[in-house]
């Protein structure tokens, strides 16, 4: 029962700060005025939480799906992932709008709320720090997504609704992991790679243009920083 509870603070902190997240944009929006400096910050924000998604892919996904699949199934589980959000993006575009940003915090977050449940029978610390690593990323992820949702006449009230109802999701993910996929290796670390071949495509297909700012450079470094993010939470995990 102890499990239980420390399995649903983890995945509860991880999970909060989408909701977060979305709130700090929400009076980003509202108060700050626009102009040059305004629109450095939006493109940096990007930048930057692209920067931690790849460091995601990089350092969590993708060596813990290598670690337990071979090589003909690896490649199938990521091209997978990659083909099922290419035709759900264009499906997308054909209604008119975008939401790259939110689903690639969603199949970023979900795959990663389940492998923290599933180390958490084994690990207790890595669950812990996993969680912590969980909760950085998904703030700045959050903050883009709400922004998107916005330009896509989302009201602000049904943003917030949206996040603050996916912020819960990280717990019913880790319970998952942990009593149905602890013992099931192959079976995470192919969802890890499937989410991954589908982060890769939004990344470059629809997140890494919208950095892009004029004739200015200042936002592209946000992506180092993210990544720079994601390479001290993998020091930290070991």
């Amino acid at each position: 029962m102890e499990d239980l509870y420390k399995i649903i603070l983890y995945s509860l902190f991880a999970g909060i700060t989408v909701f977060l997240g979305g709130f700090f944009a929400k009076y980003f929006e509202r108060y700050f005025k626009d102009g040059v400096v305004k629109t450095e910050i939006l493109h940096t924000s990007v930048a930057f939480g692209g920067g931690i998604i790849v460091a995601a892919v990089a350092f969590v996904l993708v060596p813990k799906g290598m670690d337990v699949l071979s090589v003909i199934p690896m490649t199938v589980a990521f091209l997978a992932g990659a083909i099922a959000f290419f035709f759900l993006d264009r499906h997308i575009e054909k209604k008119g709008g975008t939401v790259a940003q939110l689903l690639a915090m969603l199949i970023d977050f979900i795959p990663e709320a389940i492998a923290l449940g599933a180390v958490f029978a084994t690990d207790h610390n890595l669950g812990l720090l996993l969680a912590i690593f969980i909760g950085m990323q998904n703030f700045p992820e959050s903050f883009n997504s709400y922004l998107e949702l916005r330009k896509n006449e989302y009201t602000s009230s049904r943003c917030l609704l949206i996040l603050f109802f996916l912020s819960f999701s990280g717990i019913i993910a880790a319970l998952l992991g942990y009593y149905l996929l602890g013992n099931m290796p192959k079976l995470t670390g192919a969802l890890m790679l499937f989410s991954s071949g589908g982060i890769l495509y939004l990344i470059f297909q629809d997140i890494a243009p919208l950095s892009r700012s004029g004739k200015t450079w200042f936002p592209a470094l946000g992506a180092n920083f993210g990544f720079l993010m994601g390479m001290i939470g993998q020091k930290i995990l070991g």
